[in-house]
């Protein structure tokens, strides 16, 4: 072969073998439980959380007061997923509480630390509340991050062991932030209990392949091919779903329970532009509450008067 050729293909294969390594970086750094770090994502959020510490630790505070309880189950591929229960306060002895809500937190977060603070809204309003660790994170087992794909199976379990301690007549809201808000989505395409009567998402991402796409692009200022082929492929093999398997703005379109989607306008970790294509394809009954200069999962926070009342107008038409 002639020594340009041979140069050349050298060179073709040192490219090749340089993406595959990025892909594997970036694949372990998001994809694999003990690698992906709070820390990090809280950074690439964007947002000062240290103005609202002293809030959130007094709601914590509150929250952790309430009675609650470890709660366990088994997801359909084995392994044991663990939640936190706690009792509203129109629960008594003799009269179970006929309202529930199940929280999905957000990507390397888990639910005692993403709803300490909104978990207040529900809990004096009488519900029962129960917050989920997703697989892969906090007390939950699992070596891959589901990103709503493999999740939205594990929520329709949750459903079902609320719908055993509560009885038939429990009426359920799912509610989910970032991540969660796209497991609770991408749950509103299967066959949902009719126990369900509603779902909120905040800051809601379409599919893992369109937020990492994103992500490459704005902070890593990559390209996303190849490493997004590569790590698509490689999950398929590890984690048993592709990165476009499944997608929330798809799975909406299956929707039957009213759906109310959050967003800031300032998020630059998953862009509000998600949630308007989500809101677009919705084929349930929908409504939108944008939040200006809100970035990731700060809706809350920044106006919280403005999130309760669309919870308080959307929960009010659907739940008795």
């Amino acid at each position: 072969m002639h020594y340009g050729k041979l140069l050349a293909l050298a060179g073709l294969v040192g490219i090749v073998s340089a993406e595959a390594g990025g892909s594997a970086y970036f694949y372990r750094r998001t994809m694999m439980r003990y690698n992906a770090k709070t820390e990090r994502t809280m950074k690439m959020s964007g947002v000062d959380w240290e103005q609202y510490f002293s809030k959130m630790k007094e709601c914590r505070e509150w929250m952790m007061e309430q009675p609650h309880e470890d709660v366990w189950i088994r997801s359909e591929d084995s392994l044991k997923l663990h939640g936190t229960y706690f009792r509203g306060s129109g629960n008594v002895e003799e009269k179970k509480c006929k309202k529930a809500v199940i929280c999905f937190h957000g990507y390397t977060s888990q639910g005692l630390a993403d709803y300490g603070s909104i978990s207040n809204y529900y809990l004096k309003r009488g519900y029962n509340v129960l917050l989920v660790d997703q697989r892969s994170h906090g007390q939950s087992e699992g070596k891959y991050i589901g990103f709503g794909c493999k999740d939205r199976y594990d929520a329709y379990r949750w459903i079902e062991w609320v719908i055993g301690q509560e009885g038939e007549n429990v009426q359920i809201l799912l509610h989910g932030n970032s991540m969660g808000g796209a497991t609770v989505l991408m749950a509103s395409g299967l066959d949902l209990p009719q126990q369900v009567k509603g779902i909120i998402a905040d800051c809601p991402f379409t599919s893992p392949k369109a937020v990492f796409t994103h992500v490459l692009h704005s902070m890593y200022h990559l390209p996303a091919f190849p490493i997004i082929q590569i790590a698509d492929a490689v999950n398929k093999k590890q984690a048993g779903y592709g990165l476009d398997e499944c997608n929330s703005a798809r799975e909406v379109r299956k929707a039957k329970v009213p759906v109310l989607l959050i967003h800031g306008d300032a998020d630059t970790f998953v862009p509000c532009s998600m949630s308007e294509e989500i809101y677009k394809n919705c084929k349930s009954p929908k409504q939108k509450l944008i939040i200006h200069g809100a970035g990731h999962c700060e809706s809350y926070y920044k106006d919280r008067e403005a999130y309760e009342g669309a919870m308080d107008s959307f929960i009010g038409g659907i739940i008795e």
